[in-house]
């Protein structure tokens, strides 16, 4: 094991997995990791937030072909992989990839192909699989995602919890999004850098949105590379009925279009955000959901506290312009039982 604070590398990128007393996934999900990870190609490199538990002992034992960066305290998710791509800089690409996920073959090849190929394309993601039911697509990303008129994220294979079967439907050539995973993101370093990387005050949940809608901003793109596909555990840190799942979801939706819409116009779309909000709030109240409904509110309130820290607004609105932010997920779904797009 090789632990470093400025890895000398010539190769172009490095697959940093951020860490937290995570041992036990480290230990079922790194072997495909560094298995299948072309060496000429990428360096693996966990990024440890302080773990007191047996991960750094592990990595040293069986792991030692990987590089670790060791800080001493938790940087938490954004926070942590802001400390460690700024510290491994030199390489031309990172990898942002979950500690619960599992790599193929060839994973890597194509999309660092891509991106070498198009100057243009900041970011990219795999196909996402489910790993406990590989016939189906993964929720937290799957074959790239969008949001609709009103901020509200979806993919290609997954509205809401209605998620698609893989049949091959998203393969072939490599298709733009609104916004890749953050299970499994590959970025151009210099432009994660340059745009501040992860948003820490997100804390957790839709950090990676805000990141490709800066990215779109500032004139990049952002595609899924399905020849690549890695399989996603999920689910391992808050459940979907989780009220902490739901208020950072609710929170954070809002804090992403207030930050990334013209100021007036987002005045405009967060009134009627509130109105969506309000109606998910009676649903969490009709079926007893004390906890969701209270999140709820929770987020709301937050939320207007925490947009005062942001001060700085774009002129472009890329809600209504960008292909998929056209339609209404609501409506299409709950009224006309519209299930893929």
């Amino acid at each position: 094991m090789e632990t470093t604070n400025e890895t000398q590398s010539r190769k172009l990128a490095a697959v940093i997995i951020m860490n937290w007393n995570g041992a036990k996934l480290l230990k079922q999900f790194l072997p495909s990791v560094c298995r299948h990870t072309n060496g000429d190609i990428a360096d693996v490199i966990v990024a440890d937030n302080g773990s007191t538990d047996d991960s750094l002992k592990l990595l040293a034992e069986h792991f030692p072909e990987v590089k670790v960066l060791s800080f001493k305290e938790n940087y938490g998710y954004a926070g942590g992989y802001n400390e460690a791509i700024g510290r491994l800089r030199q390489y031309r690409f990172s990898v942002l990839l979950n500690s619960d996920v599992e790599v193929t073959p060839g994973w890597i090849e194509p999309v660092i192909e891509y991106m070498q190929q198009h100057d243009d394309v900041m970011a990219c993601q795999p196909k996402i699989l489910s790993y406990t039911d590989r016939r189906k697509f993964e929720y937290a990303g799957a074959a790239g995602g969008f949001l609709d008129c009103h901020g509200f994220p979806y993919c290609r294979g997954r509205i809401f919890d209605c998620i698609e079967d893989d049949h091959g439907q998203y393969d072939g050539t490599t298709a733009d999004v609104f916004w890749a995973s953050g299970a499994a993101l590959f970025v151009r370093t210099e432009c994660y850098l340059g745009l501040g990387g992860l948003d820490r005050r997100f804390f957790a949940h839709m950090e990676e949105i805000d990141l490709c809608w800066r990215m779109h901003l500032a004139g990049g793109r952002i595609t899924v590379v399905p020849q690549s596909t890695v399989y996603h555990l999920g689910g391992g840190s808050l459940p979907a009925s989780n009220p902490r799942k739901t208020y950072l979801n609710f929170r954070n939706n809002l804090l992403l279009m207030h930050k990334n819409m013209p100021a007036g116009e987002g005045r405009r779309m967060l009134f009627v955000r509130r109105l969506y909000d309000t109606l998910a709030f009676f649903m969490f109240v009709a079926k007893l959901q004390w906890g969701n409904a209270n999140a709820v509110l929770k987020a709301h309130n937050d939320f207007r506290k925490m947009k005062k820290q942001y001060n700085s607004f774009p002129d472009k609105n890329l809600l209504g312009t960008f292909p998929g932010t056209d339609c209404n997920i609501i409506i299409d779904y709950y009224l006309r039982h519209r299930r893929r797009y």
